[in-house]
């Protein structure tokens, strides 16, 4: 990737100087990003005067300037104060607006943490935060501004919703069928550049997951952006003879156990696929759910293990940590081929070796 900076006379830089053709940096990373939720909200408060909006230093990077446009008195803007942004739509939620707070996934739901715990679920309060960039799609900003723990540590927090956008059609799918929801909601949200994998928000219901691919074999349970590199993954399989299911789980909490354990049941060997960490997340909660339901179809978690991430590009740091469609497909592979008799299978099913493969490229 090349980092060198040109500047202008006038100050500016040239930006295509600074462009990876493989991935996006830091002036790119916004460009051609399609977040859906400014309009959707905006149409939504066109008929609903409750609804208000409140945004941490990432106006345009949200696409939230929408909202701001249509409804400039019900925008609020807080920069670069998160948990003061949390704690104030608590304050809103108590006299009856509904307000939607957006900021990065790493500052609301890891930096915002205690604010959604004590200020908004405690007090069963409607208020609903949108996490963009979740993951690890802040790749080359480093740790800090990742956020693979979200998941996990957010399912804790008594009465918190918890829903996972693969696309912006499921953005606003999410958006619409949670309005009415009486208490807090958190919506993990990518980096605005997922591809479609929806046609049209009636595809999806908050209560079981969505299925968008059908096979036999092995079944691929995916969240987020990582939806769109499953069906990647299972074109891949298909050419192979290795016939895969891929289902959304859009919505973590309340986790749809009963359905995600029927999904099991039905097949030969169970991936789930998510950019978290494997401790805690969807992989947990679908073994969870099948050991419930003494449902013994073999689960292998894929995603980042005890590890924070590195730092780079996050196209390439995708590649990096098997998930995308290619890695995904060769995971799903082995599993397949091994058809393990025990419920989980632990040790990694992407190795020291692939990641070793991928920067030799």
């Amino acid at each position: 990737m090349r980092t060198a900076m040109n500047i202008a006379p006038d100050g500016s830089r040239n930006v295509a100087d600074l462009r990876d053709p493989a991935s996006f940096d830091h002036v790119g990373r916004d460009e051609g990003a399609d977040f859906a939720a400014g309009r959707v909200l905006a149409d939504l408060a066109d008929t609903d005067p409750r609804i208000v909006v409140g945004c941490a230093d990432l106006t345009y990077v949200t696409r939230l300037a929408v909202f701001g446009a249509r409804h400039p008195e019900r925008f609020l803007y807080y920069g670069i104060a998160e948990r003061n942004m949390l704690g104030a739509a608590a304050g809103l939620a108590t006299t009856g607006l509904i307000p939607y707070v957006c900021t990065f996934a790493c500052f609301s739901a890891i930096l915002g943490y205690e604010n959604i715990r004590t200020d908004l679920a405690y007090p069963g309060l409607p208020v609903r935060v949108l996490g963009t960039h979740a993951g690890i799609s802040m790749g080359f900003f480093g740790t800090s501004h990742h956020a693979t723990e979200d998941i996990a540590a957010l399912r804790a927090v008594a009465g918190l919703m918890v829903v996972s956008a693969a696309d912006p059609v499921a953005t606003e799918a999410l958006l619409r069928g949670t309005v009415e929801h009486d208490g807090p909601v958190y919506f993990r949200i990518g980096r605005g550049r997922e591809q479609t994998v929806y046609t049209g928000v009636d595809q999806l219901r908050l209560d079981r997951p969505t299925v968008l691919a059908r096979g036999d074999d092995v079944l691929l349970l995916a969240t987020g952006v990582m939806v769109q590199e499953a069906l990647a993954a299972a074109r891949s399989l298909a050419a192979e003879g290795v016939a895969a299911t891929v289902a959304d789980v859009h919505t973590l909490k309340p986790f749809p156990a009963a359905a995600v354990a029927e999904l099991a049941a039905a097949h030969r060997s169970v991936v789930t696929v998510e950019e978290h960490t494997v401790e805690g997340g969807l992989g947990t909660l679908t073994v969870e759910a099948l050991a419930a339901a003494d449902v013994g179809t073999p689960v292998h978690k894929h995603g980042l293990r005890d590890e924070f991430a590195l730092v780079g590009p996050p196209t390439h740091l995708y590649r990096y940590y098997g998930l995308d469609g290619a890695g995904i497909a060769t995971v799903a592979r082995r599993m397949h081929e091994r058809r393990a008799a025990t419920r989980l299978v632990a040790e990694p099913l992407w190795t020291a070796d692939d990641r070793a493969a991928v920067l030799r490229r």
